[in-house]
């Protein structure tokens, strides 16, 4: 009498059950895309809008950056220009001031860079998720079954939806209004 073994009995039920998914899977085609997020990111109108929004929100404290720079600049070569004719109290002053004004500079920034990067971070969060939003859309609409994005060592022309993604989010933002 021959006795099958239970592990062999697993097997050939994995193997019967992988043969079977298989069948289904060539019965019914995969749409299968690869989105590029890095080009979308760099890419995009609302990416280029979202960019030039912060340029334009940060710009009068860049001018005022720059202002303090050029006040420090001129007050040093100042007291370097005359710091031979100055007398003590006077010289201590102005080297007094030129170390305020040069504490101020560095303060305004560092507060400048901490707060740029805290509003980029939020303007990159809010892109990411617009654009997962708009990738989810198109994949719906186009009838996509997969779509993936970062981690993709290789995609050929043939999956890689970047560039139609990318017609629709500026049609999209075109018919927004922007």
């Amino acid at each position: 009498m021959n006795v099958v073994k239970p592990h062999l009995v697993k097997v050939i039920a994995g193997i019967v059950l992988l043969f079977s998914l298989s069948m289904q899977l060539h019965a019914q085609e995969l749409k299968i895309g690869v989105v590029s997020i890095p080009t979308l990111m760099e890419q995009a109108p609302q990416a280029r809008l979202a960019m030039a929004a912060l340029e334009e929100e940060f710009q009068p404290r860049q001018r005022v950056i720059v202002a303090k720079q050029t006040e420090f600049k001129e007050m040093s070569d100042r007291v370097q220009r005359d710091i031979d004719v100055m007398g003590e109290t006077e010289r201590r002053n102005a080297e007094k001031d030129l170390r305020d004004l040069q504490r101020e500079v560095a303060r305004l920034q560092t507060e400048f860079s901490e707060d740029l990067n805290l509003r980029r971070n939020e303007e990159i969060g809010n892109l990411q998720r617009s654009l997962l939003k708009e990738v989810q859309d198109y994949a719906q609409t186009t009838g996509y079954d997969l779509v993936v994005g970062d981690g993709v060592l290789y995609a050929s022309t043939a999956v890689n939806i970047t560039e139609n993604v990318l017609r629709a989010m500026e049609a999209n933002f075109q018919a927004a209004g922007n």
